[in-house]
């Protein structure tokens, strides 16, 4: 009994054990009980379901899998979504491996002009929010039909845009591939660089063709590279909410978020619940077929102890034309966006961008005291935006600390004890909020925290349970942060300081931080970033009294106040690369090298 009561305080004596054990609490609560939540929750009869159900609330039902999988419903609620949501995330991967893959190409292996300039500008719609592109695909493109105006391409052209162009899984798939393409750009042009230049000489030396060099010995050596940017695009298309509800709700083109929105916001919360379950069934499968490619794989060695020298591509006659249409592309992502959304936020009537129709009202102007949407002040003098504005800046820092001070402690913990089994079931349960598609895990959390559990109130509609569940949510990248500089720092560095009786505080605050604090920060300023430009986390979790700077961009895009929500964006945008500069100065992190988000 003493060896026992011994061993305990042995292990109890370290305070990464303790943090272990506090962490696997905090996680199973937090990670792994709202699972169970949201099972239970699809079958239960909610408060908006009793008149249809006629069961009382909180009765055991079936209810909600029969209409989701046996019923006229389930092709509309279920099976055209699904479809939807895989036909175009397949498709964006195409997009994003194409464009991405092939401006690698072109940067590291040929000799196109403007290579510095346009890889700067190429990584631009990687920092922006994800929706971005979206809005300005439709603000060029909308039409008259549908959009109520037409957009500045018909404007300028007098070319008539068609809906299936305008709106639907076409523009979703598009602008989708296109946000994801810099990060193929990252992947694929980094394997590229290290290639060993020795692999092409020598099948120069055998006469091989270009063609059959591309084919035989570069395609296949970025493999590893394509096959991530593959499951990333993919289940990033997967898990978007604000893409196709900005391009294909007109259409009524729905994918599983927006029918998950519609559903929770409405009558079917539980076939909501359902479709969530459903979404975080398809992530466990990408991450499955992922580990299982990366498992099985062959090698893939490029960088080897020989010459790595890289003989670029003469691209000969084809060098200027190649590099203007690869400029002509890059605008299109990065700095045409950006104009879309100055024009669309200073005319005065949607469709007329004429001189005489702008107006600076919507940034600048004041009340008028009127019920339309003109009479409003402008959002430089608006209170309501101002308020968003501290309420994004406030979460993004809350989650900021709270994920980055959680990630930081777990990430010393699981590396001082790693190979544990503690150890590993804590990392894993860092790492599972990653894996589950932002929407599905506010629905969770709107199930678990929607009514009283235990000494916790509920939550639904207060600032705390935003908070909460972006700190769980931004914890896997911040654990990795903390994980990555916890490797790279030797323990004899911390033993020392045990050998000379310095507190475990004092080791932390004086040696680990100080020395690994680049790194540490960038745990602490990825969330932030990632928090100031997300929607699909908050959109189901918010009301009137706690939104963000993104939700209300979508609530004044759902009252069709157009002008408010592309100032609103230029808004969010400029914040987020003002954080994204901020966080490169302190860190020496580079979006370029892979440090980024969706």
């Amino acid at each position: 009994m003493n060896k026992k009561l011994n061993k305990v305080k042995t292990f109890l004596s370290k305070p990464y054990n303790i943090l272990l054990i506090l962490l696997l609490v905090f996680l199973t609560y937090l990670v792994v009980l709202p699972l169970f939540s949201i099972v239970k929750d699809t079958f239960i009869v909610h408060a908006s379901e009793k008149s249809r159900i006629g069961q009382a609330v909180g009765s055991f039902t079936s209810y909600h899998w029969e209409r989701a999988f046996r019923s006229n419903y389930s092709k509309i609620l279920v099976w055209e979504p699904l479809w939807h949501s895989l036909y175009t995330s397949v498709f964006s991967c195409v997009v994003a491996i194409l464009i991405g893959g092939g401006f690698a190409w072109l940067v590291t292996r040929t000799d196109m002009m403007w290579k510095n300039v346009l890889t700067k500008l190429f990584i631009f719609p990687y920092i922006m929010p994800s929706w971005t592109l979206a809005l300005a695909w439709r603000n060029f493109f909308k039409n008259a039909v549908v959009g109520g105006a037409p957009g500045i391409f018909t404007a300028l052209t007098g070319i008539v845009i068609p809906n299936w162009f305008a709106y639907g899984p076409f523009p979703i798939i598009v602008t989708t591939g296109l946000h994801y393409a810099p990060f193929a750009y990252i992947l694929i042009g980094g394997v590229l660089r290290n290639m060993d230049a020795n692999l092409e000489e020598a099948a120069i030396i055998l006469k091989t063709t270009k063609a059959r060099m591309f084919t035989k010995i570069t395609i296949p050596m970025v493999m590893p590279a394509v096959m991530s940017t593959i499951i990333l695009v993919f289940s990033s298309g997967m898990s978007s909410f604000a893409v196709p509800q900005f391009l294909g709700l007109p259409v009524r083109y729905y994918v599983l978020t927006t029918e998950m929105y519609s559903t929770i916001q409405g009558t079917n919360p539980g076939v909501g619940y359902i479709i969530a379950i459903l979404m975080m069934v398809i992530s466990v499968v990408i991450m499955l077929v992922n580990q299982y490619m990366i498992g099985t794989r062959k090698s893939y060695a490029t960088v080897t102890g020989k010459s790595a020298n890289i003989s670029l591509f003469r691209l000969k006659g084809a060098r200027v034309p190649a590099s203007v249409i690869v400029c002509f592309v890059v605008l299109c992502m990065s700095v045409i966006p950006m104009i879309s959304f100055v024009l669309q936020s200073v005319i005065l009537t949607d469709g007329n961008y004429q001189l005489s129709n702008m107006t600076l009202d919507f940034w600048i102007g004041l009340s008028k005291g009127g019920n339309d949407y003109q009479d409003k002040a402008g959002i430089l003098r608006n209170a309501d935006v101002w308020k968003t504005l501290l309420n994004s800046l406030r979460l993004s820092f809350t989650c900021a600390v709270g994920a980055g001070t959680v990630g930081f402690l777990a990430g010393y913990s699981i590396v001082r004890r790693r190979g544990s089994l503690l150890s590993r079931v804590v990392e894993n349960l860092t790492f599972i909020p990653y894996l589950i598609p932002s929407m599905a895990f506010s629905a969770i959390y709107l199930s678990m925290f929607s009514q009283q559990r235990g000494i916790i109130p509920p939550l639904y509609g207060t600032f705390a349970i935003l908070a909460l569940i972006g700190t769980v949510k931004y914890l896997p990248m911040a654990s990795r942060s903390g994980v990555n500089s916890m490797l790279q720092l030797s323990p004899e560095i911390e033993e020392a300081g045990v050998i000379m009786g310095v507190p475990w505080w004092k080791r932390m605050t004086q040696i680990i931080i100080p020395i690994q604090k680049s790194t540490i920060v960038s745990g602490y300023l990825l969330p932030f970033v990632s928090c100031m430009r997300e929607l699909s986390l908050f959109v189901i979790l918010v009301t009137a009294n706690n939104r963000v700077l993104t939700t209300l961009l979508f609530f004044y895009d759902e009252k069709g106040w157009a002008q408010y929500g592309n100032a609103i964006n230029l808004l969010i945008i400029f914040i987020v690369l003002l954080v994204n500069f901020v966080v490169e100065k302190l860190t020496g992190a580079s979006i370029e090298k892979g440090v980024g988000g969706k």
